[in-house]
């Protein structure tokens, strides 16, 4: 410790350059757990060059996509505006930045009068290649590079499980979900149809001779390409519609969850040979060109099993050849409510670490009064389903809002109705300290610093952080300030900026905050008192945290290890040991301590 503090002192003496080539040599060997991640959607976050602001396309925004005063079309960020930003990015403390998806989305999509574009990324049609609207493969490059020189990592967000809306159905527009057992893949149309596709034993056994024998795609719908979209996509092995399931829309329940279109997306067959060896080629070339870090897999929960006992692997080899030992892969898969034991399921089957929608739930309703602090220590109590247990259970990203569910603030004001700006500035200044100091990986969403309270989910939590021209964003006040959305908002004196900062630098500082062990200290079944140890097995350092989710001030006793002696305050007023294993414990309302433990 002694000798990283005299590097660390060394290379800022010697100037900025020697202390970032110092970070850059650095980086590729933290774990983890030891990042702090930034979530940005590039076409939000900062325009550098308006010049690919419509993507080379020339007509209207049903053409180009391009509509900077309409909340579901490209307003023209790009990658460019990343890379001018990434002091402001690091500064908050980010030790990662995690971009939505950066390959070629299909313009626009929807049916008449319910047009929107593919600014999220989430619409491919090209695996390979920058969108013109964010900028080129080059200016990938110059991104990754960029973040690299800091010592910031930077993670890919990938889709597996769908692509952009190309294929369509002769039958119908907006096709319902149609089942294996109603439309057996041996039948055309149906259970009463002609006979199809002879010898296919199911996509249970996923060789390259029985798909072989899967020819006929007529057994639910009739697929098909309209002209002009025979080539659309990329890889030339997508524009195969017998990659694809072709059964109508999921209704996100039972097989249809795996096997629907994800609400008109198209829908990749993933128990295909074809698509497992595609798809480990194109996103290991992004691997081999770029040095990215990590990944982050869209709607993993849709995809089956095998896939990802398959695909994970080939990935870890991929990077570990290039020479990325801590390469990091996490899916999302989306819980409505604290449901760690279906996040467990999929940590232990598919082989990757689920982002933790039971983190962000909890949080939701802990900081929201409308639970108690016991359902804290009943979502670290699950940490043992994971496999791995509580050790894995740190390298879980976390998060308190996000693109698809909505912010925090938005959160808890959908709870708490009655609820004043200064009291939700309060709670979700209390909800980033316990995002920054309890385990797991944190993952701050863009703008959050900034003060920004969207109306909802989806679209209306994707504003712009370089000014705004929509209306719906605009008419928010943003929380800690008398701004809003329709200025640029880079300020780094915001009072969340400077807490969350002030949170990071602890969080680097003190490797019980990234590594240590939970340890309930103290909780309630009302709003209020929540105290927890973390204690880093491998340096012995304990840090004792403690939280007030309540209006109301606490003074309690609190048990602690009988061994502490005393406590060095970090942030708040650390009172020494009442007695051998008690502690008193004085919280103003919405506030918390953060105290370093000293043992005899």
């Amino acid at each position: 410790m002694i000798r990283s503090l005299m590097l660390a002192a060394a290379c800022l003496a010697a100037g900025p350059a020697l202390a970032q080539d110092a970070a850059s040599a650095d980086y590729r060997q933290r774990p983890p757990e030891d990042e702090i991640v930034y979530f940005l959607l590039p076409d939000r976050f900062d325009n550098a060059d308006p010049a690919n602001d419509r993507g080379g396309l020339s007509g209207d925004r049903l053409k180009t996509g391009f509509d900077p005063a309409g909340k579901g079309f490209f307003h023209g960020g790009d990658l460019q505006g990343v890379i001018r930003r990434l002091d402001y990015i690091k500064g908050l403390g980010a030790t990662a930045i995690w971009l939505t998806p950066v390959m070629k989305n299909k313009p626009v999509q929807g049916a008449g009068g319910q047009e929107s574009a593919g600014y999220h990324g989430y619409w491919i049609t090209d695996f390979t290649h920058v969108d013109p609207h964010l900028g080129s493969d080059a200016d990938y490059k110059a991104l990754v590079d960029a973040a690299h020189a800091r010592g910031m990592k930077v993670y890919f967000d990938i889709v597996i499980n769908h692509t952009a809306d190309v294929i369509q159905y002769r039958e119908c527009g907006d096709c319902a979900y149609r089942s294996i057992a109603d439309y057996p893949y041996q039948r055309r149309g149906g259970v009463s149809g002609a006979a199809i596709n002879p010898g296919f034993a199911g996509d249970a056994v996923q060789t390259a001779e029985n798909f072989a024998k899967l020819t006929d795609m007529s057994f639910a719908y009739t697929p098909y390409l309209a002209k002009g979209d025979e080539r659309a996509k990329a890889p030339a092995w997508l524009n195969d519609i017998k990659n694809y399931h072709n059964r109508g829309n999921s209704t996100f329940e039972g097989e249809s969850s795996t096997y629907g279109d994800f609400v008109g997306l198209d829908d990749v067959a993933t128990e295909r040979p074809e698509v497992v060896r595609g798809f480990i080629a194109a996103y290991g070339d992004w691997i081999d060109r770029y040095g990215i870090d990590g990944f982050r897999i869209d709607t993993s929960k849709h995809v089956n099993r095998e896939f990802w006992q398959a695909f994970v692997p080939a990935m870890m080899a991929r990077a570990k050849a290039r020479g990325i030992p801590n390469f990091h892969i996490f899916g999302e898969v989306m819980v409505g409510e604290p449901d760690s034991a279906t996040l467990a399921r999929y940590n232990a089957t598919d082989v990757y670490q689920p982002l933790d929608f039971a983190f962000t739930w909890t949080m939701v309703g802990a900081l929201s009064a409308e639970k108690g602090t016991d359902s804290l220590t009943r979502l670290f109590a699950d940490d043992v389903l994971y496999r791995g247990g509580a050790l894995a259970a740190r390298r879980l990203p976390t998060f308190l809002g996000n693109h698809d569910n909505g912010r925090f603030a938005t959160l808890l004001r959908q709870r708490r109705r009655d609820m004043s700006d200064a009291e939700l500035l309060g709670r979700v200044r209390l909800g980033h300290a316990l995002l920054l100091t309890l385990r797991g990986v944190p993952v701050l969403y863009y703008g959050d610093e900034q003060g920004f309270n969207g109306d909802g989910g989806d679209q209306d939590a994707r504003e712009d952080m370089f000014g705004s021209q929509v209306a719906s964003f605009n008419d928010n006040r943003l929380l800690g300030t008398q701004a809003t959305t329709a200025t640029p908002r880079f300020e780094t004196g915001h009072p969340l900026y400077a807490e969350i900062a002030a949170l990071a630098k602890l969080r680097q500082a003190h490797p019980a905050l990234r590594h240590g062990l939970t340890v309930v200290n103290a909780d309630s079944k009302a709003p209020g008192l929540f105290a927890v140890t973390r204690r880093d097995p491998a340096s012995g350092e304990a840090i004792f945290l403690a939280f007030n989710t309540s209006q109301s001030p606490v003074d309690a006793l609190v048990a602690i290890d009988p061994a502490t002696t005393g406590f060095s305050a970090l942030h708040g007023r650390c009172a020494a040991p009442s007695a051998p294993g008690s502690v008193r414990v004085v919280l103003a309302p919405l506030d918390y301590l953060i105290c370093v433990a000293e043992t005899k």
